[in-house]
């Protein structure tokens, strides 16, 4: 049994005639008549009940006709939703960003952008930190990623600069340093310092070591935190100071005082959407092509 013949049949019991039908479908009536013969035999079983003023539905006719026309709709139906998931008009992306990321504005609006133009796509967005983020993607938990990286060039990934960020320091509202800011880090040495662990996240933690290195700085790290949104409230809370990107701060913080010197703004810190390129989900496809004209 064919679609082509269920269409035939369609068109004949709608019709009432084979010569009616002939005209509706656009094919020969005898070739028509052969067609409708196949499908009777195929199911063996009489279809129609024929007589001289045309073609009435027999009971397993009555029957076909109801499930054929549901057949034909579904097969619509699903010829479009594949259609659709080709194209990435459906579908779903998993996604991981950093805490902090998800309130800035650059990555809301490319979310919100994707949203409006592919409004049947799922986001399933996890926050992570960038450690976590580049392990999940390794491990193809995550379709993509907006994180830090040190480097440009990481296996089975590829990734496209959306953000260029640099650090500041955060000190508590009550510091002395709030009123009377450092000039450099090294008026620093003996000031407490909050820090996040370097194994939630090895290559952003010595992204910035690194940079301390190269100017001879040595925080003094006596408190740590999971993450810069807690580091930020142990710093509203009076246990230290602490330097981490600016993004952490964009939105104003009781009890915190954000401050720059020129040591630190000279640390780019690049943000990152990471893809796995061995996916060939569509709808992560045009993710990518948005990040990438965002970036132009």
């Amino acid at each position: 049994m064919e679609f082509r013949q269920l269409r035939y049949f369609i068109a004949v019991v709608e019709s009432g005639s084979l010569s009616a039908a002939s005209q509706r479908v656009h094919v020969a009536q005898p070739a028509l008549t052969r067609q409708i013969r196949l499908l009777e035999e195929n199911l063996a079983t009489q279809l129609f009940n024929r007589h001289a003023r045309g073609m009435r539905l027999t009971v397993a006719g009555q029957v076909l006709y109801e499930e054929a026309l549901e057949l034909l709709d579904r097969r619509e139906k699903l010829k479009a939703r594949l259609s659709a998931i080709g194209q990435g008009a459906i579908g779903k992306v998993s996604l991981g960003v950093t805490m902090m990321h998800l309130w800035l504005p650059q990555v809301a609006a490319l979310l919100g952008d994707y949203r409006k133009r592919f409004p049947r796509v799922t986001f399933e967005i996890s926050p992570l930190l960038s450690g976590s983020q580049l392990e999940w993607l390794r491990q193809g938990r995550l379709d993509a990623g907006i994180l830090y990286l040190g480097e440009t060039t990481n296996p089975g990934l590829g990734t496209q600069l959306i953000h260029l960020d640099h650090l500041v320091l955060a000190v508590p509202e009550g510091s002395g340093w709030a009123d009377n800011p450092p000039q450099c880090l090294a008026e620093l040495e003996e000031e407490d310092f909050i820090r996040g662990f370097r194994s939630a996240s090895p290559i952003y933690y010595d992204y910035i070591q690194e940079h301390f290195q190269r100017l001879g700085f040595n925080p003094r790290v006596v408190q740590y935190g999971a993450d810069n949104i807690t580091i930020l409230s142990m710093v509203a809370a009076g246990l230290g100071s602490a330097i981490l990107p600016s993004d952490a701060c964009h939105h104003p913080l009781p009890g915190i005082r954000v401050l720059t010197l020129p040591e630190l703004d000279v640390c780019d810190m690049p943000l990152w959407f990471a893809w796995r390129k061995e996916s060939d989900s569509p709808a992560l496809h045009n993710l990518i092509e948005l990040v990438i004209n965002w970036s132009k």
